[in-house]
């Protein structure tokens, strides 16, 4: 007449150190500062790489920028790219020619 109880595990993950880590960790978008919700399926997480002097990539060092779909769908992704690759030194003098979200 009844089913037997299922005993289903705990979702605890936990590193090698023993320390209870999260399954999941949103992002934010970093043209708008809204949170990226895991069901976002057209936001997009880009690394920026660093380079020296000369043009060449430094092994290792990057720079992630994270838009989500809202930011997409609008069109405005590239206008975010170049206002956010001004203000972080990567780029000089593209941003101020172009518009976002306004």
């Amino acid at each position: 007449l009844f089913a037997p109880a299922i005993c289903i595990p705990s979702l605890n993950m936990q590193n090698e150190e023993g320390e209870r880590v999260d399954l999941y960790i949103p992002r934010k978008c970093m043209a708008t500062n809204r949170i990226i919700h895991a069901a976002d399926h057209a936001s997009v997480q880009m690394n920026i790489g660093h380079v020296d002097e000369s043009g060449v990539f430094i092994q290792g060092r990057f720079t992630p920028i994270a838009l989500s779909g809202f930011v997409r769908n609008r069109g405005d992704a590239d206008a975010a790219v170049n206002r956010l690759a001004t203000k972080m030194g990567f780029l000089k003098g593209v941003a101020e020619k172009n518009t976002f979200l306004g």
